[in-house]
């Protein structure tokens, strides 16, 4: 039917599927040509498929749908990939989109989901989730997007969203597939790659936000058939991404000389009090704590150019106010810090309503507030204010942002309108990058967001928390690895925390200088095992620092020459 030097594609005799091989090879790939794009009140269904019409390279499948007015496939062929887009006709708010499959409600064919398939076994995902590892059974199926956290079956909150890109493969090669569409098309929460056996769906999720009025075009879907592995195929995502204006280009970013000092979190710490103490972690997140664990710190000559004050130095994470019973004179104590040529950035919770006006927030079918609602435009003014008091009156030096995987997600939420799932949370980082950088120019701004699109409203992407019953090293190898092949112009904060002891702990300090930004997430102990650090531990610290800032200089491009 249609092959060059890198692809033959074949439509089966019956016309529901398309086969994608190498030239001259077996098969890689059996494409379903149907799609369903569900609406929130009622199904896609499809009555009947035609056979694919070719123009100059490009085929269109026609179907009919028990609920759209027009429904067809579009594939482009380019040299070296192939383009896939489900576009409808029709009125309508999407649910879920299922790509690469759809219902079948043809007579004389299969009833219900028609899958694509792969005689490939193996599934590589750039989202690190709880205990899978980056290279796996595609039968187990992946998901990213922007929502996550650490209840059973959701652990996927580290990279929110890492790149939306899967790789099937085996001894012979590999076979990528991936979303090359504008951040302003993502207006899914997340992207599910479901697997039932050698079948396997692309699944979008709208959640009932997204609005059709004439012509909808589902992201484009890239299929790449020839990848020599996965960080290869990586790489030329981001390549791909910006050749098609969705993300910008990799190049030097400016960055003041500070940035790339070690930092001292103190979320370990706080955790090593809750233990000792009792209370909450964030109950600790005191002035009184920090002096201590930076004196700690000071006593052994382990000296941090960066502190960030974690959770919760507010006294309600929407409205981001100093509390004052735990931090009496915070711009004083900023001050004091900057005098000791040490920078301060504040820990802020994404998302999170606490203490905000309703009219400012996402709400859900009881009018309770669920979320900061960065789609209005006085949410937007209140976080700009917000930033500059933080950035100018208290003069912090900058924000590690968390919790980008409560990115609102339900069909009954209430928002002021626009954006929704990856794009909304988009434009809430893009409001606060602005703010951040219009308030202090040389603001340093760390996220969880290596998708390369987000390129553009962070400074330096950190690693996040470490799961457990994987080896650490390993784990944060693999989560640097991915960063460098997708925002490779961006520093990466190495994080760390939590550790299962302190033997792991010293293991992933010796690899710090290889990956990033050495971070150090406690001051006296490992808070999980009680063991104290000692005068070994510290000269470790002294050493791995030092020998970071000899090579710091060296990386202040955040290795935007590929190797």
């Amino acid at each position: 039917m249609y092959a060059n030097g890198a692809f033959e594609l074949t439509v089966d005799p019956v016309g529901r599927r398309l086969a994608v091989a190498a030239p001259g090879g077996r098969r890689r790939l059996a494409l379903s040509l149907l799609s369903a794009l569900d609406r929130v009140d009622a199904v896609d269904e499809t009555l009947a498929v035609a056979p694919p019409e070719e123009h100059d390279g490009t085929f269109v499948v026609e179907r009919r749908s028990t609920i759209w007015e027009r429904a067809w496939l579009e594939i482009r062929c380019l040299d070296d990939a192939v383009e896939l887009q489900a576009c409808v006709r029709g009125r309508g708010d999407l649910a879920d989109v299922r790509l690469l499959g759809g219902r079948s409600a043809i007579p004389g064919a299969p009833l219900g989901l028609l899958a694509s398939g792969s005689d490939l076994p193996l599934l590589f995902s750039p989202n690190p989730e709880e205990l899978l590892q980056p290279v796996r059974d595609l039968r187990t199926g992946a998901a990213i997007g922007v929502i996550g956290d650490g209840e059973p079956g959701r652990g996927r909150w580290l990279f929110t969203p890492a790149p939306l890109y899967l790789a099937l493969g085996d001894d012979d090669g590999w076979v990528d597939l991936a979303v090359a569409a504008p951040v302003g098309e993502l207006s899914f929460v997340e992207l599910a790659f479901d697997t039932h056996g050698s079948g396997f769906v692309v699944r979008l999720d709208y959640d009932g936000h997204t609005r059709v009025e004439g012509e909808f075009r589902s992201p484009t879907l890239l299929l790449t058939p020839q990848v020599e592995e996965p960080y290869a195929g990586l790489r030329r995502h981001r390549d791909d991404l910006v050749a098609r204006g969705a993300a910008p280009p990799v190049r030097a970013r400016e960055q003041a000389d500070w940035w790339l000092k070690p930092i001292f979190c103190g979320w370990g710490a706080q955790c090593r009090l809750e233990a000792t103490l009792g209370g909450l972690a964030r109950d600790h997140a005191t002035q009184d704590s920090y002096d201590e664990f930076l004196g700690a710190l000071r006593a052994h000559d382990v000296v941090p150019g960066i502190v960030v004050i974690d959770d919760k130095w507010q006294a309600t994470y929407g409205a981001n106010e100093p509390d004052e019973s735990k931090w009496p004179d915070l711009p004083a104590w900023i001050a004091a810090r900057h005098d000791e040529d040490r920078h301060v950035l504040l820990w802020w919770k994404a998302w999170d309503p606490e203490g905000l006006d309703p009219s400012l927030c996402v709400r859900n079918a009881d009018g309770v507030p669920i979320a900061l609602d960065p789609s209005n435009a006085e949410t937007r003014d209140f976080l700009r204010t917000m930033v500059r008091h933080l950035l100018v009156d208290l003069d912090a030096d900058g924000f590690k942002v968390d919790f980008t995987a409560r990115t609102p997600a339900g069909r009954a939420l209430e928002h002021a309108g626009g954006a929704w799932g990856i794009a909304l949370l988009h434009e809430l980082l893009a409001t606060l990058y602005a703010a951040a950088k219009a308030a202090k120019p040389d603001a340093l701004v760390v996220t969880h967001t290596p998708h390369p699109a987000f390129a553009d409203v962070t400074d330096m992407i950190r690693l996040n928390d470490v799961f457990g019953g994987i080896d650490v090293v390993a784990q944060m190898t693999f989560r640097a690895d991915v960063v460098r092949a997708a925002v490779p112009e961006l520093p990466i904060d190495t994080d760390d925390w939590p550790m299962p002891d302190k033997r792991s702990w010293r293991e992933f300090l010796e690899t710090k200088p290889a990956i990033g930004v050495p971070s150090l997430y406690y001051a006296t102990h490992v808070d999980s095992t009680g063991e104290p650090l000692e005068d070994e531990d510290y000269a470790a610290l002294r050493r791995v620092w030092s020998e970071w800032e000899d090579v710091r200089s060296l990386r202040a491009g955040a290795e935007v020459g590929r190797t």
